[in-house]
């Protein structure tokens, strides 16, 4: 599989992605996930497969929520991927986590293969994000979640001005200078403002078959979870 730009980009910024994570999210994204994988465990699903998974956070937090769960976790970033392999290995979870190379657009599973599917962080990096949310659909189980962690711009003043100072000006400038590279924390706030607003995701996720989706806002709008469910 060729790499894409931006498999490249998060490559290239792998050694240095969770600490700058933690960092320019004040350790917030710690708490966002906790909350992701407590909404995963209600279902008590036995098959999950997570998404973007990057280095594997989440389906670490998924994992210990569901300890009898068998997890799969996909990206398209190999160097991203050997972190996570690493950190479930330091864990013990190679049993129950299994991390793989792979596109979110054209997934290797049969229909109808998930109990839940999960992604944090990595829909709005989706290079096709209807292809992705097709194949989401398609490998879900009737009646199985998906459980979407994104990010999203708040609406209220004067958390939207001030959000969007850090946004468009810190974060990029602070990025730039730890990651040593020059676009990645550039594309991180563009990326954002130009995916869909949370009630725009929830009819398309919906147009796909993954409808009653549950919305909440987390931390004043910085962040949105998606819970839908397979019709």
């Amino acid at each position: 599989m060729s790499a894409s730009p931006i498999a490249t980009m998060f490559d290239r910024i792998s050694p240095k992605y969770d600490a700058l994570n933690h960092l320019l999210s004040f350790n917030i994204d710690k708490v966002w996930r906790k909350k992701t994988a407590k909404a995963v465990a209600k279902s008590q699903p036995k098959t999950i497969l997570d998404l973007a998974t990057g280095t594997a956070d989440l389906a670490i937090a998924v994992a210990k929520r569901n300890p009898h769960a068998h997890l799969i976790g996909m990206d398209i970033s190999e160097k991203m991927l050997n972190i996570g392999k690493a950190k479930v290995a330091q864990r013990k979870m190679e049993n129950q986590i299994e991390l793989r190379l792979g596109d979110a657009a054209a997934l290797p599973f049969e229909n109808d293969s998930f109990d839940a599917v999960t992604v944090a962080f990595g829909v709005r990096n989706f290079e096709d994000l209807y292809e992705g949310l097709s194949e989401i659909s398609r490998v879900l189980k009737p009646g199985g979640q998906a459980v979407i962690l994104e990010f999203s711009m708040p609406e209220k003043f004067p958390v939207k001005q001030l959000y969007r100072f850090y946004f468009k000006r810190l974060l990029p400038f602070i990025g730039k200078i730890i990651s040593k590279d020059n676009n990645a924390y550039s594309y991180l706030p563009d990326s954002v403002e130009k995916f869909p607003k949370p009630d725009t995701f929830s009819k398309s996720l919906a147009s796909f078959g993954l409808g009653k989706c549950k919305t909440k806002r987390l931390t004043m709008g910085i962040a949105t979870l998606y819970i839908s469910e397979k019709g």
